[in-house]
C-alpha cells in the first residue's frame, strides 16, 4: 500500500475514533436522547459536514459505537468458553461474563438496547448494520462452540434443535432478565429476590429440560450458590457480589 494512502486511512480511523469517544462521553454526561451530532462536530473542532462522512446519520453514529463497544466484550466471553470446565458450567461462566460486563459497563448495554430498537436499526444503513452484526459473530462464534463440544463430548443430547436454535433459549432468558431489571418498577425484588439469582435458577432448569449434564438440583438454594460460587472463583477468581450488577432505585411511591 502507497505510503500515502496508508497515513490517509491511520488519519481517517484515528478521526472516527475521536467522534466515537466524543459521542460515548457526551452519552455518558447527558443521555443517550441528547446526543446530536453538531455537538459531537463541535466538540471535536470539527465541521459538522466531516462527521457526516464518517456517519451519514446520529442512528449510524450509534450504531458504529455499540459495535465498538461489543468488541470489550470478546475478551472476558473468551475466558468463560475457554475455561477447562464442563460444557454446561462453560455455558453458566459465559452468563457471568455478561453480568460481570454490565456492572462495569452498565452505559454500554443501555446503548445496546436503545441501538437494537427499530427507531435506531431500522433507521441506520445497511452497512452499519452489517458491521454491527460482523462484530457480533466472534461472541456467537464461543457461544455455539460450547454446545458444539458439549453435544461432541455426550454431555449435552442430541435433539431436533440447531445449535444456533438451542442458544437462542439462555441467550432470550438473559436478554429478557436484563430487560426487566433496568426497567424501574418492573421487577419486585420482594417478591422475586435477586432477579439476577433467579436467572441462574431458570437457566438451570432450562439445561436441565436439554439433558445437559451434569444435571443440578436447582431447586436447591444451597446446591446453586456452590455452583455460582465456584464458577465464579474458578473463571474470574471473584464472587457473586463483585459480579452480579446494580439494580436501578425503586421507583418513589407516592
Amino acid at each position: 500500500m502507497p505510503t500515502a494512502l496508508a497515513r490517509r486511512q491511520r488519519e481517517v480511523a484515528a478521526r472516527e475514533g475521536v467522534f466515537l469517544d466524543t459521542a460515548q462521553a457526551q452519552i455518558q454526561r447527558d443521555g443517550l436522547l441528547s446526543l446530536q451530532m453538531a455537538r459531537v462536530a463541535e466538540e471535536c473542532g470539527y465541521a459538522i459536514g466531516t462527521l457526516y462522512k464518517h456517519f451519514a446519520s446520529k442512528e449510524d453514529l450509534l450504531v458504529a459505537l455499540a459495535t465498538r463497544n461489543s468488541f470489550s466484550r470478546v475478551e472476558l466471553f473468551e475466558r468463560a468458553a475457554k475455561w477447562n470446565g464442563p460444557t454446561r458450567e462453560r455455558m453458566l461462566a459465559v452468563v457471568l461474563a455478561d453480568l460481570l460486563i454490565l456492572r462495569e459497563q452498565p452505559e454500554h448495554f443501555r446503548l445496546a438496547q436503545f441501538v437494537w430498537t427499530d427507531v435506531v436499526w431500522g433507521a441506520a444503513s445497511d452497512e452499519s448494520r452489517r458491521r454491527a452484526l460482523a462484530a457480533c459473530e466472534p461472541l456467537a462464534g464461543l457461544i455455539d462452540g460450547i454446545v458444539a463440544e458439549g453435544r461432541a463430548r455426550g454431555e449435552l443430547p442430541g435433539n431436533a434443535l440447531t445449535i444456533e436454535a438451542l442458544t437462542m433459549g439462555p441467550w432470550a432468558m438473559t436478554v429478557g432478565m436484563h430487560s426487566l431489571v433496568q426497567q424501574q418498577g418492573l421487577i419486585d425484588t420482594a417478591l422475586t429476590g435477586d432477579p439476577y439469582r433467579l436467572l441462574i435458577r431458570q437457566l438451570q432448569y432450562l439445561f436441565n429440560g436439554y439433558g445437559w449434564q451434569p444435571l443440578v438440583d436447582a431447586g436447591d438454594d444451597a446446591v446453586l450458590d456452590a455452583l455460582i460460587a465456584r464458577v465464579s472463583r474458578d473463571v474470574f477468581d471473584t464472587d457473586w457480589s463483585s459480579i452480579v450488577p446494580d439494580l436501578p432505585p425503586s421507583l418513589p411511591i407516592s
